[in-house]
């Protein structure tokens, strides 16, 4: 069963039919946002007691047409970093998406521009981590251990995401299960779902198609704690950020083996755009790992005078 309202929700639990026209999906990817930014304030704020990161600085024209610079610690500036990287990532998500389905695009352009469903997730990372870059050296931060501190967070974010695509039913479901190969212990419900009342008002004949959210909000949590639990040990700068892209593209190529996507003819090759991102995304974090690997301390302490922003 699928929940695309909040009115859902209530009318679930409750059995009272109110109108909630607040979308589900919508509401979880806001509270990955929160959830987030906290998870990423509270990392700012440790690095920042042991001197591994410089605060931001900005330099800004006062009233009286004297330039001046604006300092402040790292963990100040997230909120606002967090609204850039939410605002972009929509609308990467959006446009990805778009190119992923031109078929669908040019048969009706604004009703798929306009959809409350249909999101492409790696657009949105990908956008999304562009713009924040952009916001980061605006003001100065040193870019990877930003990206250091970001990486657990951005995957909570993404667990949490996950969920509002399963409680939803916004098509990011896989494809018909073969419950031959169920194991008995395992639920049904864990193994296929058929999505009733799903967003898209598709049918889906029983019994049901992979619930992939489920898979990939387990598999994204599981790697939340690797990376929370790794991030206190020594490696140079962006080492954990590459352990974050490594994981993240294992996680979505095993989850594109049994998705739904329309996939690409490269010559022989048969990939869908998931899968070739996933795959970039491994051999880039897969040489990050290799060329930061653990060399000396891992912070980098605080100089004596801010003269000169940290790069």
């Amino acid at each position: 069963m699928s929940y695309p309202y909040l009115g859902d929700v209530v009318k679930a639990l409750t059995g009272y039919d109110v109108p909630l026209p607040l979308a589900t999906f919508g509401l979880l990817v806001a509270c990955a946002m929160i959830v987030a930014a906290s998870c990423l304030t509270a990392e700012l704020r440790r690095m920042d007691s042991l001197g591994a990161i410089l605060p931001g600085r900005r330099r800004v024209k006062a009233k009286d047409g004297v330039e001046q610079w604006i300092v402040k610690p790292a963990h100040e500036l997230v909120s606002n970093l967090t609204l850039v990287v939410m605002v972009t990532g929509i609308v990467g998500a959006r446009v990805f998406h778009i190119l992923e389905n031109l078929d669908q695009f040019f048969a009706s352009p604004w009703s798929m521009i306009f959809s409350r469903s249909g999101l492409s997730v790696f657009g949105g990372l990908i956008l999304g981590t562009v713009a924040g870059l952009v916001y980061v050296r605006r003001w100065h931060l040193p870019i990877r251990p930003m990206l250091d501190a970001v990486a657990p967070a951005m995957m909570l974010g993404y667990a949490i995401g996950r969920i509002g695509c399963q409680v939803s039913g916004d098509g990011d479901w896989g494809v018909p299960a073969n419950m031959a190969l169920k194991p008995d212990w395992l639920p049904t419900w864990f193994w296929a779902q058929t999505y009733d009342n799903n967003i898209y008002g598709e049918l889906i004949a029983a019994p049901g198609v992979y619930p992939t959210p489920v898979y990939e909000s387990l598999m994204a949590f599981a790697c939340f704690g690797l990376l929370w639990a790794l991030r206190k040990r020594p490696f140079q700068a962006g080492w954990l950020f590459s352990v974050y892209l490594l994981l993240s593209g294992i996680e979505r190529l095993l989850i594109e083996q049994i998705r739904v996507n329309p996939a690409y003819h490269l010559g022989s090759l048969q990939a869908t755009q998931a899968e070739l991102i996933a795959v970039m995304l491994m051999l880039a974090g897969a040489v990050g790992v290799v060329l930061l690997r653990a060399r000396g301390q891992a912070l980098v302490r605080r100089p004596a005078g801010l003269e000169a922003p940290q790069r």
